[in-house]
């Protein structure tokens, strides 16, 4: 009996029936606020009072929406990614020749390349966590949401970044201890700070599930199976050890910037990795379209953890029919029984500052069908 309460306490913390994945559309007066300071209009202190203003507003309208678990939009974020690993003591912010490039889009050309020895030696992002949970007050979960040390790994490994790692990490093993060790700090310190609640963003799957991915991959020399198993070894070692009643859950991604994506595929090819053997107690898996395929390798998810359907779409406009939405969830509840199953929507609403193309309005009322297709399944 007690193994099934901490069960059911993971779930109301880590995985709602309806929830949200992290990042909202930025309002326009802090993307004035933000451009202004970037120009030097503005200085930091101004910049962050309009923050904390849009943040303290943005956490009433998730309670308003009904949501239980409350982020910070990411509002003082311009990536959902390279922000958190630019606040690690050797790590750079660098400019590349080029950014990623997305369906028919490129992004921004920022990176993260290593300058030294990888190292936790406090992190902004605890600021911006203790003022979450200080507006969020004690009723709703304040949850965290950063990228997965996989992910800063895949970013710096890229061939732009390599030059400086081989020169400062010719053994990779160090790289990963380094990795994470800061991780596993870093975390500990949003625990310290009241944080229950976290969750780890991780495209580097998604990207894996792409069979372009794995053919150029293979063509370089990387061996498919090691470097599933270097993502997962990684990620697990980052979150061993920390307490019990911190819930970590993690959303996987095939991309989300200015409504494109990067990645196609279904998740036969990770599932025995990633749904299997993640030491996490819940999985945010993108699910909008068809290019996440089918339900089938959910099976692989072992029967304690729980599976958050992004059966909603955060990148385009169109609101969803609620029953077709419904009858997408009585479908995985063929696979995996009703009750481990929870639905949000597919991704966040701005992974980068740019944000998705949809207005505020129509964010709001993604979330309020995400609420309501949530109810009328679940009661």
């Amino acid at each position: 009996m007690a193994h099934e309460k901490a069960v059911i306490t993971n779930r109301e913390r880590a995985s709602l029936r309806y929830d949200i994945v992290g990042s909202f559309l930025r309002p326009a007066p802090l993307k004035a606020a933000r451009a202004a300071h970037a120009e030097g209009r503005i200085d930091d202190a101004e910049l962050e009072g309009v923050e904390n203003e849009a943040i303290a507003r943005l956490v009433e309208q998730e309670r308003a929406a009904g949501l239980r678990a409350v982020t910070d939009g990411e509002f003082r974020r311009s990536y959902w990614h390279l922000d958190f690993f630019w606040g690690f003591e050797g790590i750079d912010h660098v400019q590349m020749d080029r950014g990623y490039l997305f369906h028919g889009v490129e992004t921004r050309a920022d990176s993260a390349r290593v300058s030294g020895k990888i190292r936790f030696e406090g992190h902004p992002f605890l600021g911006h966590y203790r003022y979450l949970r200080e507006v969020a007050g004690q009723d709703v979960v304040a949850r965290q949401t950063i990228p997965a040390p996989a992910q800063l790994l895949a970013e710096l490994v890229r061939g732009v970044n390599r030059e400086a790692l081989d020169r400062i990490y010719p053994d990779r093993e160090e790289l990963h201890r380094d990795i994470a060790q800061a991780y596993r700090a870093a975390i500990r310190g949003f625990y310290d700070l009241g944080c229950r609640n976290l969750q780890l963003d991780d495209c580097t799957w998604g990207m894996l599930c792409d069979a372009r991915f794995r053919e150029t991959a293979a063509r370089n020399g990387t061996d498919f199976g090691m470097l599933q198993e270097t993502y997962l070894n990684l990620n697990n070692e980052a979150i061993s050890g920390l307490p019990e009643d911190l819930v970590l859950t993690t959303h996987v991604c095939r991309g989300n910037y200015r409504s494109t994506w990067a990645a196609s595929g279904g998740y036969e090819p990770v599932a025995e990795a990633l749904l299997g053997r993640s030491a996490v107690s819940a999985f945010y898996l993108e699910y909008d379209t068809e290019r996440a395929g089918g339900f089938e390798p959910l099976a692989l998810v072992p029967s304690n953890k729980q599976i958050v359907l992004g059966l909603v779409s955060s990148k385009q406009a169109e609101l969803e029919n609620p029953e077709a939405v419904a009858n997408r969830i009585r479908e995985a509840a063929q696979v995996v029984p009703l009750d481990r199953l929870c639905l949000s929507t597919q991704c966040g609403f701005a992974s980068t500052e740019e944000g998705n193309l949809l207005t505020e309005e129509r964010q709001w009322e993604k979330i309020a069908l995400v609420r309501e297709v949530a109810e009328s399944v679940w009661g």
